[in-house]
């Protein structure tokens, strides 16, 4: 018996734990339910010989993946379970389905080889994944330690886009694009650091050269996407290393 019981009282009602809510936010989780089917159809597509619809499939499920996140804070609606649910819809779609749509496209032609390097993307991104889950909050927010996910995802499914743009017959460059695909996952691990744009204040004033280069560059992409977007993508990958050795050669 509890004190109150003892004293012939009744508990009182504020010191009964409350239940626990069952429910989860349907909004934010509509963006990430987006992504996943986005990964998903990338990968069916793939194995329908449909690349370019799969390449662009991946790319829309990074923009949805960036909204998901956006929306659960400025309505208030985060949650771990919305966390954990965007983990899982991440190595979906740029973990597996990227690594599928290029061993689909030409990595299969080089036998273990290429299965080799779509497996090494995808342990890549199901490591840097689980690193940044354990070290969120712990690391300057600046920066990414590895090359992230959607990035590394896009610069994969952007290589295919291009190439099925321009009709490149991607068995003569499979072992190429076999190396290309396994530095992309270990970029994923390494301990590189990349910029996150995370300190960007979209809410305050920028000077007019900035929105003006903004809109150029948006115009530059809309020329050919598939090539300028890929083009970014692999400037942004290989920004990382450039950087730290940069750093490095300051330090000699």
């Amino acid at each position: 018996m509890t004190e109150h019981q003892e004293n012939g009282q009744q508990p009182n009602s504020s010191e009964t734990p409350k239940p626990r809510s069952r429910g989860i936010y349907l909004l934010p989780n509509l963006f990430t339910t987006g992504a996943l089917f986005s990964g998903f159809y990338a990968v069916i597509a793939s194995m329908n010989g449909q690349f370019e619809n799969a390449a662009i499939a991946v790319f829309v499920a990074m923009v949805l993946d960036g909204l998901d996140g956006r929306v659960a804070r400025l309505t208030n609606t985060s949650s771990a379970f919305g966390a954990e649910y965007d983990s899982l819809s991440d190595m979906v779609s740029f973990g597996v389905a990227p690594a599928l749509v290029a061993y689909n496209w030409v990595l299969a032609d080089v036998g273990k080889l290429g299965f080799f390097a779509a497996f090494l993307y995808v342990a890549g991104a199901a490591l840097r994944l689980a690193r940044f889950n354990t070290q969120i909050g712990s690391v300057d927010k600046r920066y990414f330690i590895g090359l992230p996910s959607p990035a590394a995802a896009a610069a994969v499914a952007g290589m295919v886009w291009a190439g099925v743009e321009y009709g490149v017959d991607g068995s003569q460059f499979a072992y190429i694009i076999a190396v290309f695909v396994a530095l992309t996952g270990v970029a994923m691990v390494c301990n590189i650091l990349y910029y996150s744009f995370k300190d960007v204040d979209l809410k305050g004033k920028v000077p007019f050269l900035i929105l003006a280069g903004i809109v150029l560059g948006l115009a530059v992409i809309s020329i050919n996407p598939p090539l300028f977007l890929w083009l970014l993508f692999l400037g942004y990958a290989v920004s990382g290393p450039v950087v730290w050795a940069l750093r490095k050669l300051k330090r000699t």
